[in-house]
């Protein structure tokens, strides 16, 4: 039924056999009171300060609330308080009735309103037979407006939120090493102690591939893991963030879009840098933020670059993503990559040889993503045509579509460091003069295989090694050589290093 008007100086009848004469103001007032004391501020500002009392008669208070999901969202989550605190005011059997503003879109009028009454009993835990969207938690009794939008419906029952998490993104699926290692154990102290802890927001950046995505739900699922309903958790990309909010505007929704993702527990926002251009939607996030972080909400947050080099963002913006902690994921250094081409190897139940780990991990330098493709297609191929051992040789023929650069050039720098990495030294020694046993050792390889293995010159091999001569570079040539004509085990250290280098060059 459609109401266009009130008469707010209504008397209770209670108040008449009492000889107090009270009005609908003069009751919501006592009500605020009451109401005030037993929940938190915030709270109560941004769900009862903007309610208007309406009009009094006998026991029924009716108050005007902005839309239908702020009626639902008071009867979802504060049926109690308010049943007992009317109850107070007016008496046994004392009840609310809501006045809720039509929107705009619905009707030319905008003071048109329509009634509904309070619920009997508190809203009952959702079941099995209950329709509407179980997702959501969009009760179909209470509107059979179709659900275009699901992050503006009326209706969102907050701990049924679809989170929009990959289950398989978890801790123990990403691999630690230097390149992680800071946004890695930041990521783990916040899914343990979401909101309240020093790391809000949450500001992953570094290049196309290298985890973000997978280590920013991980902190989802291990809060759900640990936590189950107590925190309301959602994954969302900014695009998407961005297209609903033109969704909510178009329809008039605005506002619940707003509500919606304020009380999100923890919100993880997707590729903040598509943010840039868009005013509206940055002013909006703007305003989230802020309203999460007041609440001691998590935020997390990531981006191909760090905040300062984010093109086309607010500075009020920017400010705050850096008030918590911004980090950045590297390149994942050797050791790493070929941990990750293990592990994805052995959960899939095929073993490589270890020369062809370390053959990927030369040549798929650029991104995780490029190495699970590498080591996806190896497995492909050896399901697919039966084939019980791949060896080194095949793993090149499969892959080599794959590797962008075939063939490269090494250098005098690089083959410094894989003698050094296979001693177990800092390159930095070979090139300073010391004559323990160990370095010379390295040193004199490394001469040696910069002379076989690159064009350059006998002067410039000498430079890059602490500005030695050319007669320096001979000498140590001579002696790899020497060596390998009467030790066998020395022999094999050359062949096992060459082989590394050339792993590289491939």
């Amino acid at each position: 039924m459609l109401e266009t008007d009130y008469k707010t100086g209504q008397k209770s009848e209670l108040a008449k056999a009492n000889n107090e004469e009270l009005t609908a103001g003069e009751v919501w007032g006592r009500c605020l009171e009451i109401i005030r004391d037993n929940i938190n501020h915030q709270k109560y500002k941004s769900w009862f300060q903007p309610i208007k009392p309406v009009a009094l008669d006998g026991k029924t208070l009716t108050i005007q609330v902005p839309s239908q999901f702020w009626y639902e969202w008071l009867e979802e989550h504060y049926y109690n308080i308010m049943r007992s605190t009317i109850a107070r005011i007016l008496g046994e059997g004392a009840r609310f009735e809501y006045s809720i503003v039509l929107e705009k879109a619905e009707q030319d009028n905008d003071d048109l309103a329509v009634r509904m009454p309070q619920r009997s009993s508190p809203p009952a835990q959702e079941s099995e037979g209950q329709t509407g969207n179980p997702a959501y938690g969009f009760d179909s009794s209470y509107s059979t407006e179709a659900i275009q939008n699901p992050f503006v419906i009326p209706g969102i029952r907050k701990h049924k939120i679809d989170p929009n998490l990959n289950e398989n993104y978890v801790f123990s699926q990403f691999i630690e090493g230097d390149c992680n290692r800071l946004a890695r154990s930041a990521a783990i102290a916040i899914a343990e102690n979401p909101g309240k802890n020093s790391f809000n927001p949450f500001f992953v950046y570094g290049g196309v591939g290298l985890g973000k995505t997978h280590l920013i739900q991980s902190i989802g699922n291990k809060i759900r893991q640990d936590f189950g309903d107590e925190f309301s958790v959602l994954y969302i990309s900014s695009d998407q963030f961005t297209n609903e909010f033109v969704h909510a505007i178009r329809n008039n929704r605005a506002r619940e879009f707003s509500m919606f993702y304020r009380n999100i527990d923890v919100l993880i926002i997707d590729d903040i840098q598509f943010f840039s251009g868009k005013e509206k939607t940055q002013e909006e996030f703007f305003h989230i933020f802020n309203a999460l972080h007041q609440d001691g909400k998590q935020i997390i947050m990531t981006s191909d670059r760090a905040p300062k080099d984010i093109q086309d963002i607010e500075e009020r913006l920017i400010s705050r993503f850096n008030w918590g902690l911004s980090t950045d994921l590297q390149m994942p250094d050797y050791e790493t990559r070929y941990a990750i081409l293990e592990k994805k190897s052995l959960e899939n139940g095929i073993e490589f040889e270890g020369e062809i780990f370390e053959f990927i991990a030369h040549n798929f330098k650029s991104s995780v993503r490029d190495l699970q493709g590498a080591i996806i297609k190896l497995l492909a191929t050896a399901s697919l045509q039966k084939i019980d051992n791949i060896d080194l040789t095949m793993a090149k023929r499969i892959l080599k579509d794959l590797i962008k650069e075939t063939k490269k050039h090494i250098s005098i720098e690089d083959i410094q460091k894989m003698v050094c990495d296979y001693f177990g030294i800092d390159p930095n020694k070979v090139r300073e003069k010391t004559r323990k046993q160990e370095i010379v050792e390295a040193r004199q390889i490394a001469m040696y295989l910069s002379k076989t293995m690159t064009k350059s010159s006998l002067k410039t091999i000498g430079l890059q090694f602490g500005g030695r001569d050319h007669s320096t570079v001979i000498h140590a040539i001579n002696a790899v050589e020497d060596r390998q004509e009467t030790s066998p085990k020395f022999r094999q250290v050359v062949k096992d290093i060459r082989q590394r280098v050339e792993l590289a060059i491939m």
